[in-house]
């Protein structure tokens, strides 16, 4: 099936660094270090945590397509996230987003089999990343989780000034690997910027689907499993 490629790209966060399970180990610390029980009054985290992630991803979706900047993304995960729970956000204490993004980027939660898949493909591909996160984040998550040895080129969208899934991101990542879109294959997770950009881009795509909701039409590979891929390359 994938007999002529020779590069493999690579998505970071969602794919092979576990956010939701990251940034949930720091907002539960953080949760209680200041006195979000109290503000919420609620002795649990999990309702804060699922309206952030909620918050989070639909944020996220529109940061890639340059309908929001940065700050604010990082400004409005935790306001909204107030306010559906029905609390001033001016409350919200900045220090709490500052020790966020401190804390968050060194957790080493990865998908199961990431090491060991990236070991077995490295010895036998090129592997590059594209990632849509931010520079200062991405640089730790891969320094604390030890990933960055595994990639031969590495393009940070912020860092580029466009994010997937615009296809000029996609052709610089092959012109800075030395590859040609017809030996490469993107794997991500996000149906938008990962797999629909890089087929829009000319690239094969694998959608990586560990929550295994229906796969779409128009996709046309899938796995569940990081460790699948050893059965297809």
């Amino acid at each position: 099936m994938f007999n002529d490629k020779k590069h493999l790209f690579f998505d970071l966060d969602h794919t092979i660094w576990d956010f939701d399970r990251n940034a949930e180990e720091t907002l539960q610390e953080l949760y209680f270090k200041y006195s979000f029980d109290s503000i919420f009054s609620s002795p649990s985290s999990e309702n804060f945590i699922s309206i952030y992630t909620e918050n989070n991803h639909r944020l996220w979706g529109l940061y890639h397509h340059g309908k929001i900047d940065k700050p604010t993304l990082r400004k409005l995960r935790f306001a909204d996230t107030f306010t559906q729970l029905g609390v001033n956000p001016d409350l919200f204490p900045a220090e709490f987003e500052a020790e966020y993004l401190e804390i968050c980027p060194t957790k080493t939660n990865l998908f199961p089999n990431a090491h060991e898949t990236l070991a077995y493909l490295k010895d036998r591909y090129t592997l590059h990343l594209i990632s849509n996160g931010f520079k200062e984040a991405c640089e730790k998550k891969l320094e604390h989780s030890n990933l960055a040895p595994y990639f031969e080129t590495i393009v940070i969208s912020e860092i580029f000034g466009i994010n997937k899934p615009d296809p000029r991101i996609f052709e610089h990542a092959l012109n800075n690997g030395n590859a040609h879109k017809e030996e490469a294959v993107m794997i991500g997770d996000n149906l938008d910027a990962d797999v629909r950009g890089a087929q829009n881009a000319g690239l094969e795509a694998i959608f990586f689907n560990p929550l295994e909701v229906e796969k779409p039409e128009d996709v046309n590979h899938m796995i569940k499993d990081l460790k699948e891929l050893q059965q297809l390359f």
